[in-house]
This record gives structure tokens, C-alpha cells and sequence, in this order.
């Protein structure tokens, strides 16, 4: 092991199922996704395949899936302390 002190990790993510996040989210838990990026090894996830447990129009699910990046961003998910990325 490195002199580093090697942080916990953490992964999680969240299904792009509607044009935008909602309170219960929010509260539930991208509030403490922003905390833990800056005391965990992070990696977050719009997990879009597995949002195809509906039937959904892949043109949509493509959109919110790029919606729910940018509201990820926007929130406070900062790329440069966490890992991002698009399950599929």
C-alpha cells in the first residue's frame, strides 16, 4: 500500500426515468452524493439500461439521460472529484 491515504469508495447511481429529478431525489440522495465526492473515491452513474425495464422511446431516454448529466453538474457534482459516466 501507498504512503497515500486511500479513501473509501462509493457507487451509486440513478435511473434517467423522467425529464428531471424531483424533491425525493434531490433529499434522498444527490444532496449527499455532492457531500461524499469530497471525502470518498466517488463514481456516479445515470444508469439508462437499466431505465429499459419500460417501455420507453430511445430517443427519449436518450435526451433525459443527457438532461440528467447536466443536472448532475449543475447540482454540484464536480468531475474533477468524482467519476461521472453513462452506464450504457
Amino acid at each position: 500500500m501507498s504512503t497515500e491515504e486511500s479513501k473509501e469508495r462509493v457507487l451509486s447511481g440513478i435511473q434517467p426515468t423522467h425529464d428531471s429529478f424531483h424533491l425525493g431525489n434531490h433529499l434522498g440522495a444527490l444532496r449527499q452524493w455532492v457531500a461524499l465526492q469530497d471525502t470518498h473515491d466517488a463514481f456516479y452513474c445515470v444508469v439508462d439500461l437499466h431505465a429499459l425495464t419500460i417501455e420507453t422511446d430511445p430517443k427519449l431516454l436518450h435526451q433525459r439521460t443527457l438532461a440528467s448529466v447536466a443536472q448532475l453538474l449543475a447540482l454540484g457534482i464536480d468531475p474533477t472529484q468524482s467519476t461521472l459516466f453513462i452506464q450504457s
